[in-house]
């Protein structure tokens, strides 16, 4: 993490949560009504091989008290009877992750990076984690916009916790780390920007 990037993530950081803030507030107001309590969600992240924090997010899923273990990792098409509308629509336009902001400005992530990784899957890849997250996880990346359209499609077929999670480790983990690592070998402050305003643009093409 350079100073620059520190600088771009802050003040970009700063703006957006400014023009954002009333944005998030009639979604989280949306969610109470429509779906209840809770309305955030926050998750354990790794920010490097050793070091976790609470990745916060607006909840795009109803509460199950069976969510653990392998159940709680990432989401396959086990996990859709669990989404609304609501849910679905805040995934697709990815304004869930609105709240991330806070992330950025508290230094757990950067705007731009790969992103951010369950313990499971870290611990047991290892050879791959040490080196993906000598990047700071963030908030979108190069892995987030070439790779995740395909992912959901992969994943969405799985019907169990066992098969999403297969799936994942096979195919997923290995493709999305050559993409952080690409980003890794060539980031600086313009590729972020070109990264951030691609990833600002996307809801408004779908």
């Amino acid at each position: 993490m350079t100073w620059r990037k520190r600088l771009l993530d802050l003040t970009l950081s700063l703006i957006l949560a400014f023009f954002l803030l009333p944005i998030l507030a009639l979604l989280c107001l949306g969610l109470l009504l429509v779906e209840g309590r809770p309305v955030f969600y926050v998750a354990e992240r790794m920010t490097t091989p050793t070091r976790a924090f609470g990745l916060v997010k607006l909840r795009t899923m109803r509460p199950d008290k069976t969510d653990h273990g392998v159940r709680a990792g990432v989401t396959g098409g086990n996990k859709m009877d669990r989404m609304s509308r609501i849910h679905r629509l805040l995934r697709r336009t990815r304004a869930d992750e609105i709240p991330q902001l806070w992330n950025v400005i508290k230094g757990d992530m950067s705007l731009v990076g790969p992103r951010p990784p369950l313990r499971v899957y870290v611990e047991s890849f290892p050879e791959i984690y040490d080196r993906v997250l000598l990047s700071r996880p963030g908030v979108t990346g190069l892995a987030s916009l070439r790779f995740h359209a395909h992912e959901e499609q992969m994943l969405a077929a799985c019907q169990t916790a066992e098969e999403t999670d297969a799936v994942y480790r096979r195919r997923c983990v290995p493709r999305k780390a050559q993409l952080d690592l690409m980003y890794q070998a060539k980031r600086n402050v313009c590729f972020d920007v070109a990264l951030i305003w691609e990833t600002a643009k996307k809801p408004f093409s779908r």
